[in-house]
């Protein structure tokens, strides 16, 4: 089963992520795990990079679901580059989207992925709105087609 990336979403951040030898499993290739921690380090570098990173004691983001399609393997030595995308804000809750590609390797598409963020309250442990400008954010600007 692939689920599918829409095809217009808002880039917002990208990071380049050293393919670790640890990163790899028995086969010889990145581990299915790892393509999830790429997306969490570019999620969380985003949010950092708002001053909105993670915040147990106040208000913050959880992952309610999360996919990925691999579409080739990504092996070490090299860099990945992660480019994250959003789209849909609602009342509590938007989504991301992730193009995982090599460095060396641009044009080609190793793995996408998405995940749903919903925003809460720690302390009451239940959602709550999506502060403003992260709404604004989301949901401004003009569509990226899907790489």
């Amino acid at each position: 089963m692939r689920l599918s990336i829409p095809e217009h979403k808002r880039f917002v951040h990208e990071v380049v992520v050293p393919i670790r030898w640890g990163d790899m499993d028995a086969m010889g290739h990145v581990n299915n795990t790892i393509y999830f921690r790429y997306m969490e380090i570019v999620r969380l570098d985003w949010l950092l990079s708002l001053g909105r990173g993670a915040a147990p004691q106040g208000q913050g983001p959880v992952i309610v679901n999360a996919f990925c399609n691999f579409h080739q393997e990504l092996r070490h030595p090299g860099d990945v580059r992660v480019r994250m995308y959003v789209a849909n804000p609602g009342r509590s809750s938007f989504e991301t989207y992730y193009a995982l590609s090599r460095v060396d390797d641009p044009d080609a598409l190793y793995a996408s992925g998405g995940a749903k963020t919903v925003w809460i309250d720690h302390g009451l442990r239940k959602s709550v709105p999506l502060p403003e400008e992260l709404r604004r954010l989301v949901g401004e600007g003009d569509d990226t087609p899907a790489p």
